[in-house]
């Protein structure tokens, strides 16, 4: 007669739980971490350990040594992502990657069945204490494996870096911005982690209003900052210098509002090497300005789109004071937008409908400036043939805002975006 398995029985009901919830399980599923640790505890048990003071043994050892034949399958495919995987450093983070990539994938159920053809990988288990090396014990687990392929995973895969620590994952966003002189984020070093501990005033990382003092850089366009060296980070930057950038980063915040819980250890050795150091709660920004609209998590400017004049082949400040007379003098009936003063580019959208009507990237942005008389207008010009061989014209495009508040804002978000990019003839 087969034991009673607690584990197995723990499985089932956190099996249930899933499929009851509805819709994907997502990384804020509440029964997630519970299963990923049930999961984990089921393959670990049992395992035989070596006699001899070698390593210790871990289910991603026999994980990774599973035949995957000549031709790539879905398992071999997660196999060699989580073992080439440089955001995890151990075993243990490995071993729980691979768990997140076999979820998402329905390859757990697989991995299995690989596992108990492989008679020099059973052996890994022990027969009477282990579940997977149990033949009794074995045949529900499998069963309970079919029933979770039944489930549909949607887990950030990008999201690893603390697996070597802990199942618990932090709120991880991506930032991209403009190609800049100087991003204006004060960074350090803890532990192989990059922590940024201060958002310059005035510089493109504080105009654009993502990154927070607390927060990790964890990737820059693809290169990957875990376990980095004192000083990576600005080698990465320097030599991506004139590209457009995607960080991959780690709140300090959990999505209960605290402080994200494996973070503690490191911000108490960040408190010692700089005393003054504070989270940051939130982005300094230079005025709340007039009601606008949220659409897709970003606040929207509602404007009135007065129309447009070429200005020539030059595009300085100076052309403003005959460029918005020179609209406001042609009587256009005024236009309802919505407008977007965005990380790498300024966007326009039809209020009604939000059918994006025109988008200009900063390095097409000339200059940018207000209406002397009329305070609650402001204009800006764009280039309109920049691969011309007789070189670029120039478009004035003008808008009134709801308050000078908002105008005075939206021109200083506007030239910050200009005046951070590099510019290269």
């Amino acid at each position: 007669m087969a034991r009673k398995e607690p584990l197995l029985s723990a499985l089932k009901d956190g099996v249930l739980r899933l499929r009851e919830s509805g819709g994907p399980c997502t990384d804020t599923s509440p029964h997630l971490i519970s299963f990923c640790q049930l999961l984990e505890s089921i393959l670990r048990k049992g395992l035989r350990q070596p006699t001899w003071g070698f390593r210790r043994r871990d289910y991603w050892h026999w994980v990774e040594q599973l035949p995957t034949g000549d031709r790539p399958t879905p398992l071999s495919i997660s196999i060699q992502k989580a073992g080439g995987c440089g955001r995890t450093r151990t075993v243990q983070g490995r071993g729980r990657y691979f768990l997140r990539l076999a979820l998402q994938g329905k390859v757990l159920e697989v991995a299995v069945r690989q596992l108990v053809q492989t008679p020099r990988l059973l052996e890994f288990y022990d027969p009477v204490s282990s579940i997977l090396g149990n033949e009794d014990l074995l045949e529900p687990f499998l069963s309970l494996l079919l029933v979770v392929t039944e489930v549909d995973f949607s887990l950030d895969l990008q999201n690893c870096s603390f697996l070597d620590e802990s199942w618990l994952l932090p709120v991880c966003i991506t930032y991209e911005t403009v190609p800049c002189r100087a991003l204006g984020m004060v960074l350090r070093y803890v532990d192989g982690r990059v922590f940024v501990t201060k958002v310059l005033p005035e510089s493109q990382a504080a105009v654009d209003e993502v990154v927070l003092a607390g927060d990790i850089l964890d990737e820059i366009n693809g290169y990957s900052l875990r376990n980095a060296y004192s000083g990576q980070a600005g080698d990465v930057l320097q030599k991506l210098k004139g590209q457009p950038l995607s960080f991959h980063l780690l709140r300090w915040r959990w999505h209960d509002g605290e402080v994200y819980e494996p973070l503690l250890p490191y911000l108490k050795v960040l408190k010692e090497k700089e005393p003054h150091f504070q989270l940051q709660c939130s982005p300094r920004r230079q005025g709340e300005g007039e009601q606008r609209r949220l659409q897709g998590g970003r606040l929207l400017y509602n404007l009135r789109y007065l129309g447009r004049t070429s200005v020539g082949k030059y595009g300085g400040k100076e052309v403003l004071d005959r460029a918005i007379p020179a609209v406001l003098e042609g009587h256009r009936a005024a236009r309802e937008v919505l407008f977007d003063v965005r990380e790498a580019e300024v966007l326009v959208q039809e209020k009604t409908s939000s059918k994006v009507l025109w988008r200009y990237p900063y390095p097409t942005i000339s200059c940018v400036g207000r209406c002397l008389d009329r305070s609650n207008l402001f204009a800006f010009c764009v280039a309109t043939s920049p691969g011309s061989p007789d070189g670029s014209t120039f478009e004035c495009l003008v808008f009134a805002s709801s308050s000078e508040q908002e105008c005075e804002e939206i021109i200083k978000r506007i030239a910050a975006g200009f005046k951070h990019t590099e510019w290269f003839v």
